[in-house]
């Protein structure tokens, strides 16, 4: 059976690749601890877009755990599938969205709220996703310690591969059963 949706997620992904994707507006964020911040995707619209024809997913994978921040199904708000870390703190800009934009204002950063946000977007014309790493310092800033040649030794900001196939292949087998349930509520 995993098999059977994971060839059906390759299929439509091979037939949408070209018509249908989802961008990051930023790549990378970096925020201090206790603040705001706004974190945005967008989409590819078609002119006959249909809000209730869309469902969205996002989530943040961090090296300690997974959680969903956010889940829009046939163009509404799914609350309680909602990690209880970000009850409260995670608001959808619904009036860009059908502008095909996914805006997301996350309240009272943490810590632990660092790692890759992925935006997984699913209309009646094609499925992609979207990510990006935002990075959450504590309030209380410590200066970054520094070589003798002046460079820092801070670590890059770049995603690390670590734990990246793991992360795509959650992400596929996500993408794949969603496509496979749009498919069966379809007939």
């Amino acid at each position: 059976m995993t098999c059977r949706i994971l060839l059906l997620f390759i299929l439509s992904s091979g037939v949408c690749a070209g018509s249908f994707v989802v961008n990051v507006t930023q790549s990378f964020y970096q925020a201090k601890e206790n603040h705001n911040i706004m974190l945005e995707w967008s989409f590819t619209t078609n002119t006959g877009l249909s809000l209730n024809s869309l469902s969205v997913f996002c989530r943040l994978f961090t090296d300690v755990k997974d959680f969903f921040l956010l889940h829009v199904h046939q163009g509404v708000e799914v609350p309680e599938s909602q990690d209880q870390h970000f009850a409260g703190r995670v608001q959808l800009d619904k009036d860009v969205l059908g502008e095909g934009r996914v805006r997301l204002q996350v309240s009272r950063l943490r810590t632990a709220d660092s790692g890759v946000y992925v935006c997984d977007v699913l209309t009646s014309y094609g499925t992609d996703f979207g990510e990006c790493q935002l990075l959450v310092s504590a309030a209380r800033d410590r200066p970054e310690p520094e070589t003798t040649n002046g460079t820092s030794l801070r670590k890059d900001s770049q995603p690390e591969s670590r734990g990246r196939i793991g992360l795509h292949c959650a992400l596929g087998l996500t993408t794949a059963a969603l496509v496979l349930s749009l498919l069966v509520s379809a007939f």
